[in-house]
């Protein structure tokens, strides 16, 4: 007697064609990128020449570029890392670096970099228009001058965000010297008039960069101008924080502008979260109020320099960011220990 619940034959007809038992290769998602030629994130043994990448050709990426003699480099894009090794006589423009640049065994050096870390070993003659997040560090090196970062192209905001740097953490003037020798000085700052264009020209207009819509002028420089490690001018000077929002970077922009058409000179700036406990120990007597501020994001942070700058950003304030939170120097006669206090703490949040 036959059984209801007997399963099926599993023989295959013999008519019938035997299937395919080969399965389609599985695809990973590193079989399915863009192959990469490690050309295209070199220079190498380049002489006489205008040569670089143009935005969009590096995207993150590493980059080399070693024994280049008199060569004009020009580099319109953010990168993860820069090494420059055994180049001599050249200028360099080096968009946005998330990483490290480092110098070595170069000379007779003119650049402009913006980078997480800078560092030169073994270099001669250098002259550096930088941003730099962190402390920049020399090396067995000697004739090194630093200036502060001056430069605009479109793009080059959006390189900052991409190689994720502020605009507002530049260190360029606070140098450390790795390798002092006594009753030497191995660095120093370049003349506070000094222009990119006398040390890094704009490129060719006959090379492939001639599309990028370049600007030098410290007024248009994606990075504020600063007076950094140099003498100020006056013995008075004001803190101005702004506090998160959706316009802090043009409003801190907008105070630059207000305050030096006025002629007071801004000296630095910074960019930092805050904690509770923080914005007590900063902001002291004037800590009320500013807590629910610092959920929001980072604070951006800047000190104006100059006779009677306290009372002319509180005018400011009043008259141009009225309904924006922000913090000013009450007085001149707090407005230094309210600017040690801030970037002091900065400084260490940075771990400067």
């Amino acid at each position: 007697m036959g059984c209801f619940f007997s399963k099926k034959s599993r023989r295959k007809s013999p008519d019938k064609e035997p299937a395919n038992d080969q399965e389609a290769p599985k695809q990973y998602s590193w079989d399915k990128r863009e192959k990469v030629d490690p050309k295209d994130f070199m220079l190498t043994g380049i002489k006489d020449a205008t040569v670089g990448r143009l935005p969009g050709k590096l995207n993150g990426q590493q980059f080399v570029i070693q024994e280049c003699e008199n060569c004009n480099i020009y580099v319109f894009d953010h990168s993860a890392a820069v090494t420059i090794d055994d180049c001599v006589n050249c200028r360099i423009f080096l968009g946005p670096v998330k990483g490290s640049v480092f110098f070595r065994d170069c000379k007779d050096i003119k650049c402009v970099v913006a980078c997480q870390q800078f560092r030169t070993r073994d270099c001669k003659k250098m002259e550096i228009f930088l941003c730099c997040a962190t402390q920049p560090i020399i090396e067995s090196s000697t004739g090194m001058k630093f200036g502060c970062f001056q430069y605009y192209y479109p793009e080059l905001a959006f390189h900052f965000k991409d190689a994720g740097l502020s605009i507002f953490n530049n260190n360029w003037s606070n140098i450390h010297d790795f390798t002092p020798v006594a009753g030497e000085n191995n660095w120093s700052l370049l003349p506070e008039d000094s222009v990119v264009l006398d040390h890094v020209p704009m490129p060719d207009p006959e090379s492939e960069f001639k599309s990028v819509r370049i600007s030098t002028e410290a007024s248009r420089s994606i990075v504020p101008s600063t007076k950094g490690g140099r003498r100020k001018d006056s013995e008075e000077s004001c803190l101005f924080v702004f506090f998160a929002g959706d316009y802090t970077t043009a409003n801190a922009r907008k105070l630059i502008d207000e305050a030096s058409a006025k002629g007071f000179v801004l000296i630095q700036t910074k960019e930092v979260s805050m904690r509770p406990e923080d914005v007590n120990r900063v902001f002291q007597n004037n800590a009320e109020g500013l807590h629910e501020w610092i959920s929001k994001g980072p604070v951006v942070a800047l000190e104006l320099n100059g006779d009677g700058v306290v009372e002319a950003c509180r005018n400011i304030a009043d008259e141009v960011f009225n309904g924006t939170k922000v913090f000013v120097s009450e007085s001149k006669n707090t407005s230094s220990r309210d600017v040690d206090n801030f970037f002091n703490f900065a400084d260490m949040q940075m771990g400067l």
